[in-house]
């Protein structure tokens, strides 16, 4: 197969995974939402396939989450919560390429461990973010009737809490696994790309 089919074959295979993993998640929560397991392929396409895998296999992600766990903010704000979920993704897997990219060629293990941080905390961020602005008049009647005097402390915890802790700890659990397999994907010649989309 030429570098194109190569890719085009190996981020199918990451889409498949991101849509089996989160799927699979469904049943696994800790506190109000359920955990996110896709972080991981998300990380291995950015440094297989570049930045481009990353967006998509974001995306994916955020539209996965959007038919599986988002039912509750889609009877509030249907475009609100498209726009949160799928830019919560993308933009997880674009900064994490970023991050993973800046420090890949001077050390592996630590360009994965930093993009296993970076992932969740855009992730969160951006969901916090899209909470404020799009949710935010329902968020502070349901703070108030948990007894919450403030709705941001009533979104960290009880939105982020646990569930951030657990995403977090799983990245950096994984992280040599994660070095392990781009290592293996690089030696059977997945095709990497650049920030600008040309194969290298």
């Amino acid at each position: 197969m030429n570098n194109k089919t190569k890719t085009l074959v190996g981020i199918g295979l990451l889409t498949a995974v991101v849509v089996v993993l989160q799927a699979l998640a469904i049943g696994i929560r800790f506190g109000l939402f359920n955990i996110t397991l896709v972080l991981v392929p998300i990380i291995v396409g950015v440094a297989l396939y570049g930045y481009v895998a990353g967006i998509w296999l974001g995306a994916i992600f955020g539209l996965v989450v959007l038919f599986t766990d988002a039912g509750v903010f889609m009877a509030i704000n249907i475009p609100g919560t498209i726009i949160t979920c799928i830019l919560k993704g993308a933009l997880a897997g674009f900064l994490a390429g970023i991050a993973y990219k800046s420090l890949e060629k001077k050390n592996a293990l630590a360009a994965v461990i930093v993009a296993g941080i970076v992932a969740p905390v855009v992730n969160t961020g951006v969901f916090l973010l899209g909470c404020r602005l799009f949710f935010y008049n329902t968020i502070k009647e349901w703070a108030a009737g948990a007894g919450f005097a403030n709705a941001g402390v009533y979104m960290l915890t009880a939105f982020v809490g646990l569930n951030f802790l657990v995403e977090l700890a799983i990245n950096l659990i994984l992280s040599t696994v994660i070095v392990r397999i781009i290592q293996i994907g690089k030696r059977s010649g997945a095709a990497t790309v650049d920030n600008e989309g040309a194969q290298k």
